[in-house]
């Protein structure tokens, strides 16, 4: 089970603010925290990473990115009004009338997302999508160089909320996309080095996710590790909310385990290992079919160096990109748990090419 610390240590992960980009923050929250058990350090990108039992085989990473989706000022006009651009995906419809912090130069700058009122609108566009740029940050400022003592072109910023539990062992907040993931792969390590296997294991807190068209943080830091074998920790959509439709998106439920994926990108050798491990330990699992990519640090990491043996296991998450995402406690340690049990597992004889 989680414990009191780790608890506290989700939470602190999760209210720092670390949108792609500038996930320095909670970056070094992850730092601090990993530094009790393993050796750390940190690349050039600011992906974090930590190490228990270095010398041992095979060599294997687990990885969550850190990142968040945000916003970032791209103009502030004569009347003090920062416009915005999106960092990620959002469905713009949740910013309005959202309190968010820039951070800017001086230190966090709050501020609120502004619309023009329903009273003043048109009848015709009174039904109308609002699209982001009918949206604007309002951060108190009387004037554009008033504004700008606070604020400048490329500050991101995230919307100003903190976790909340809810009953039946539920977690709301902005940010667990991923830093869940994050959070999980550190919460295995710690389990893995308190009793050290025969692997060399590795936690790596990826960056840039939300934009890494390129593979981002992942990319770079799965260069670096040189593993033989990864799983990748991320969110996948829970279907048990009014209206989902499970025949398009799978039958995925908050406190039903992890969430183990099988397709294209994703290791056959890697994703029979996990389901063994689960089975073995008694955890529940369901299972997502990924026909072609999976659209996670998972499609960066498979294709890194020579090839990565690359599993991908999913925490099922309620309201992803919103400002209050929702999990279930159970699903975070059963999913620290397996992997932990995945690694235990492995021998410096364990083969990963597939049959």
């Amino acid at each position: 089970m989680l414990d009191d610390r780790s608890l506290a240590f989700l939470k602190r992960l999760l209210d720092a603010p670390g949108p792609s980009g500038s996930e320095q923050l909670p970056a070094r929250i992850w730092r601090e925290e990993a530094k009790a058990f393993a050796a750390v350090e940190v690349d050039v990108a600011g992906n974090s990473i930590a190490t228990i039992n270095p010398a041992g085989g095979p060599r294997v990473m687990l990885t969550g990115h850190v990142d968040e989706i945000g916003v970032m000022v791209v103009h502030v006009d004569d009347e003090g009004f920062v416009h915005f651009g999106a960092v990620g995906g959002w469905d713009s419809q949740v910013l309005v009338g959202q309190r968010v912090v820039l951070l800017g130069r001086g230190g966090p700058v709050p501020g609120v997302i502004g619309k023009k009122a329903i009273h003043l609108m048109k009848t015709e566009d009174r039904d109308k999508v609002s699209k982001i740029t009918d949206l604007w940050i309002d951060v108190g400022a009387a004037n554009k160089a008033e504004a700008l003592e606070r604020v400048r072109v490329g500050d991101a910023g995230v919307i100003a909320c903190q976790a909340l539990e809810l009953p039946n062992g539920r977690l709301a907040s902005r940010a667990i996309d991923n830093r869940i993931g994050a959070f999980v792969v550190l919460e295995a390590l710690r389990r893995l080095a308190a009793q050290p296997p025969a692997a060399a294991a590795v936690a790596v807190a990826t960056t840039q996710e939300e934009i890494g068209t390129t593979g981002g943080g992942a990319r770079t830091s799965t260069f670096h590790v040189a593993p033989q074998a990864a799983i990748v920790v991320d969110v996948t959509h829970a279907t048990d909310f009014p209206g989902a439709e499970k025949k398009e998106n799978g039958d995925f439920k908050l406190g039903g385990g992890p969430v183990l994926a099988r397709g294209s990108a994703v290791s056959r050798v890697v994703f029979d290992q996990l389901v063994a491990a689960a089975e073995a330990e008694g955890i529940a699992f369901a299972i997502e079919a990924a026909p072609r990519y999976t659209s996670t640090d998972a499609d960066a990491v498979y294709t890194s160096r020579q090839g990565v043996a690359t599993g991908l296991v999913s925490v099922p998450c309620r309201y992803m990109h919103s400002p209050n995402e929702m999990v279930a406690y159970d699903d975070l340690d059963r999913t620290a748990a397996l992997l932990a049990a995945w690694v235990r597992r492995l021998t410096p004889q364990t083969s990963f090419i597939p049959a």
